[in-house]
């Protein structure tokens, strides 16, 4: 039986081998042309992917094919009758591609002109009110085993005609008997796009991942290239470019007419196009082809090329009914770039050679070398203006429950080809191997890390409260954690204990929560605290979870004060594109430095605050995935928006007090294609009736108070003022604004690669009642407050230095105090 289905499968290879004609395009030099066009004798056309390979698998046998390239003289190959793979050398001509001059009379700008103005009619989001399809997917990652030696080298002694010593590299020849058999990653699933109300949402049907029970969301998720051609942003492996038919690309581009050719029956224009500015050499490139008779993208090929050598390609089916190209299949890849660095990606390194300057400096070429990620996707079951209502349409992505326990008939019904052999020993091998080796337990280990736990059984226990240091409390040592799935998957305990050294005192954390709605994983918590708090610190209560290994603000902090708190919040993402908390809160507090607060002439040195707060974070511009075990921000995307508000309940549970608290902040970054970034942070709080100090602002000082600029040299902060001395500015009201300018890492020697960034912040506020806080000296920043410096990044291991000057209305008289030195350090887990 096994001889049997053996003998079938090589008979079913050599059946859809028997018309499959593979090659690979070349110059003198013997370099791989990419997007070379090769045209059949039957009239149908493809191209060759960025290593200058290329597959035709024509319905009939075909007796020629051409082959032509930018600047190269075209080629007619005759096809013999038992030839498969034929290697083309293509002779270069002397009008080779030069830099267009963009004028009336290039013809190729005349055309994007016009596709440009009629991008609206032939957009199918924008022509069409809706339309729904089914896409199947498949990723894999692995290498071409033909392209790797394989061979076994060896060296022998002999002594008096005996063998003395064998030395054997096998290393190439393991890899590519591991590549032959099977792929090293590969994943499939099957989606259906819904489009109406100018939105457009995917429901993954079914997922299958090698190696993985429960499928990797993020890689899911993980947005290779844009699914419109039309967008004025096209984004390739999650880095957004200016696109060629953007309504301003014509400033960033050039265009030049390469030929004319048949798609589908229609004649097309074939126009290269190219970023102008030669330094970026990762600047998009790539063929589009128009229609010419409505001007639409018949077909797309981007590419970019530097680090990695990636391209996308885009091909379409036309509609008649429609009068519409509507996207029909995708294809992206990435292979080896200019690099001599080794990469890591989807948990794994990939070694890539790099381009030496001389002899000297190249390493030998590893078998990994030749590793690249493949994504293919065709759509099918089309259906064009539909009725049916979309789904909660905010979500961008939505996997359903049981999408990852698809049976062999789904996967079946939806794939495009069977799965062929190598696919099946990937998924057979891959699973055992990750059971063997526990894959998805350290995988989830490392993510736990990451986060700032360590999961032992049902519990995580938290790093951050392992232990830390502050002038008030000397070194504070604890234990804390919070139970996980092992222990349940809806219910939770989550709880720290700590002493600190210098004060002498215990302080502790118990509280448990309760999962009320899983898929806007909405949860009822409850909490008893005891512990000690910075005076005038701002608090979000929605912003995320930041772990770092150390937190070098809080050490030189000496003014704290205690608090005992009872609350019970309810957290939520039922509001689209929010997360949002309700709580309600008694808090006795009790400030730990010399202070009386003053109301109407009872002065109180402790207090109780009874209080309701909603925080609410608003991200309209990002995507969110909604999965089996919650909803999640798949692509974070800038600005987005934080409100909270609180407000005392006056005569409720001894209560002393009647106020509110209003506090925003708006987060904006822009990286840029050349590895720069710009964040921008405006930040705000406003406190209105009786609040006493400890809940007002001092807008995140982090200078000490010492003679010598050497004595005040500290670690820096992520948001702090570095010149502003601690409690030296207090605010009842206060607006915050700063901006962060990144530039790429520049590379000294090998191992010192720093990373520099300038800075600029500056502040005002005003204290409204001053004479209610009896005790502190303290300044008010109605005149604004600014610092400016440069951070000197990572230079050595994580370590780095800063310095920062301040100016303007409170200018110190001494110039040196006035300057700030600090160190910093970032630590890159490298996940």
């Amino acid at each position: 039986m096994k001889l049997f289905c053996l003998f079938t499968l090589f008979f079913t290879l050599t059946l859809q081998a028997q018309f499959q004609i593979n090659g690979i395009v070349n110059d003198k030099k013997n370099k791989p042309l990419p997007f070379a066009t090769i045209i059949t004798s039957d009239n149908n056309n493809t191209i060759t992917d960025v290593d200058g390979k290329f597959t035709l698998s024509p319905r009939v046998k075909i007796t020629s094919f051409t082959v032509s390239y930018i600047g190269f003289q075209t080629k007619i190959i005759t096809v013999a009758d038992n030839k498969k793979f034929y290697s083309i050398s293509l002779q270069q001509t002397t009008d080779n591609l030069k830099e267009v001059v963009i004028s009336n009379e290039n013809p190729a700008l005349t055309i994007l002109r016009k596709v440009i103005a009629n991008k609206n009619n032939n957009n199918p989001q924008k022509k069409l009110n809706s339309f729904e399809y089914k896409t199947y997917n498949k990723l894999i990652v692995t290498a071409n085993p033909d392209s790797i030696k394989g061979r076994i080298d060896s060296s022998a002694s002999y002594k008096d005609l005996k063998k003395k010593r064998i030395n054997i590299d096998s290393s190439d020849y393991k890899f590519k008997e591991i590549i032959s058999k099977q792929h090293l990653f590969q994943t499939e699933k099957v989606s259906q796009y819904q489009f109406g109300n100018k939105k457009l949402k995917e429901t993954i049907l079914g997922t299958k991942m090698a190696g993985f029970k429960q499928p990797i969301y993020e890689i899911i998720a993980f947005n290779l290239q844009s699914i419109s051609i039309y967008d004025s942003k096209y984004e390739l492996f999650e880095t957004k470019y200016n696109n060629p038919v953007s309504n301003d690309a014509l400033k960033d581009y050039n265009y030049k007419l390469l030929d004319t050719v048949v798609i589908k029956g229609r004649n097309t224009f074939m126009i290269y196009f190219k970023n102008k500015e030669r330094k970026r050499a990762s600047g998009l490139e790539g063929v589009l082809y128009i229609d010419q008779e409505n001007y639409a993208i018949a077909k797309a090929i981007m590419r970019i090329k530097g680090l990695l050598d990636i391209s996308g390609i885009h091909e379409f089916e036309y509609v008649p009914e429609e009068k519409i190209w509507f996207p029909g299949n995708t294809s992206f890849k990435i292979v080896k770039g200019k690099n001599d660095d080794d990469i890591n990606f989807l948990g794994g390194t990939i070694q890539f050679d790099g381009d030496a300057e001389d002899a000297f400096t190249t390493r030998k070429k590893s078998a990994s070398d030749f590793t690249y990620l493949l994504s293919e996707s065709n759509n099918f079951d089309i259906h064009y203006n539909t009725t049916v209502p979309i789904k909660d349409p905010s979500l961008y992505i939505e996997i359903q429950e049981d999408a990852n326990k698809k049976t062999d008939t789904f996967w079946n019904k939806y794939r495009k080809d069977t799965l062929d052999l190598k696919g099946q020993k990937t998924y057979l091998l891959l699973d055992s191997i990750s059971v063997k080796k526990r894959i998805e337990n350290r995988l989830r280990f490392g993510r736990k890390i990451i986060n700032g736990y360590i999961p032992l059984g049902p519990v995580d226990f938290d790093l951050k409260k392992l232990i830390s240091y502050n002038n008030y409390e000397g070194f504070r040592l604890g234990l804390g954690g919070i139970t996980n799935d092992a222990f349940s998957k809806n219910f939770r305990i989550e709880g720290y204990s700590a002493y600190g050294t210098k004060d002498g005192n215990f302080k502790y954390s118990l509280g448990s929560g309760v999962q009320i709605g899983k898929t806007t994983n909405t949860w009822l918590n409850a909490s008893y605290t005891e512990d000690v708090r910075e005076i005038a610190s701002t608090f979000f209560a929605v912003d995320k979870r930041v772990f770092k290994i150390y937190d070098p603000r809080p050490i030189n902090i000496s003014t704290f004060y205690k608090y005992i708190s009872w609350k019970a919040n309810l957290q939520s993402k039922i509001i689209p594109k929010t997360e949002g908390i309700f709580e309600l809160s008694r808090t006795y507090v009790e400030p730990k430095f010399d202070y009386l607060f003053n109301v109407d002439g009872k002065l109180y040195s402790s207090y109780i605050m009874t209080t309701a707060m909603v925080s609410l974070v608003w991200a309209p511009f990002s995507d969110f995935m909604q999965t089996p075990t919650g909803r999640t921000e798949s692509d974070k995307r800038f600005p987005r928006f934080t409100f909270q508000y609180t407000q005392s309940l006056p005569n409720v549970l001894e209560n002393d007090f009647n106020f509110g608290k209003i506090d925003f902040k708006t987060e904006y970054e822009k990286k840029y294609l050349d590895g720069q970034k710009t964040s921008l942070l405006l930040q705000g709080g406003y406190a209105m009736g009786d609040v006493p100090i400890t809940h007002l602002y001092n807008t995140m000082p982090n200078n000490l108070n010492k003679e010598t600029i050497i004595q005040r040299i500290t670690f820096s902060g992520r948001n702090s003022f570095e010149t502003m001395f601690f409690n030296e500015f207090f605010s009842s009201e206060y607006l915050f604004f700063q901006i962060k300018h990144g530039f790429n890492r520049v590379k000294i020697l090998k191992k010192v690669r720093p990373s520099l960034v300038l800075v600029t912040r500056m502040a005002w506020g005003n204290m409204e009642k001053p004479e209610q806080h009896v005790g502190p000296t303290y300044k008010t920043l109605d005149k604004g407050f600014f610092e400016s410096g440069i951070e000197l990044n990572k230079i050595y291991k994580g370590f780095g230095l800063g310095g920062f000057y301040r100016y303007g209305p409170n200018q110190l008289a001494k110039f040196e105090d006035n300057i700030a030195v600090k160190i910093s350090y970032v630590l890159d887990l490298g996940l």
